[in-house]
């Protein structure tokens, strides 16, 4: 964080308590129709305000994880419904590809297991064919998937 810092890069910090559905595959043949859980975040003033001014100033929001995504775009779909300001409540996003996003310009997060929600996020953000690609080469090199194994940054 300090290097971060150091090299002028601004964080902040959101919440979201995440619950064992995040790990439950996806068994639907059409997404869709998968019952996406239900998970507490918060956002506050001080993260929106950073918000504001990195997208303000042309810079890039970049989610570290999932969670912090999720939870972003909450905030970024109550602010489409003209709910302005910080937050603490369930949410039940599920970005799918075709998702238009609203805040997070990139992401950094882990390589996630087929048939998840998790992969579906990242295909929305990066689009499939990239993603295939990416874990393409994450198998071949040997990466290790899961929560505790490597990352990918997608800008």
């Amino acid at each position: 964080m300090a290097a971060l810092a150091d090299r002028s890069i601004d964080t902040a910090y959101v919440t979201l308590h995440v619950g064992l559905d995040t790990f439950r595959p996806v068994l639907e043949d059409d997404a869709r129709e998968h019952k996406i859980h239900r998970e507490w975040c918060t956002v506050s003033q001080e993260c929106i305000d950073r918000i504001e001014m990195a997208k303000g100033d042309g810079k890039r929001v970049i989610a570290v994880g999932t969670t912090t995504a999720r939870t972003l775009e909450t905030y970024g779909q109550r602010l489409q419904q003209g709910q302005i300001g910080p937050f603490a409540a369930e949410t039940g996003i599920f970005i799918t590809p075709g998702y238009t996003w609203t805040i997070v310009d990139a992401l950094l997060t882990n390589f996630h297991l087929p048939k998840s929600t998790l992969m579906l996020m990242v295909s929305a953000l990066a689009g499939r064919e990239r993603i295939l690609a990416a874990y393409q080469e994450a198998v071949e090199q040997r990466y290790r998937f899961f929560s505790f194994g490597d990352a990918m940054l997608i800008l």
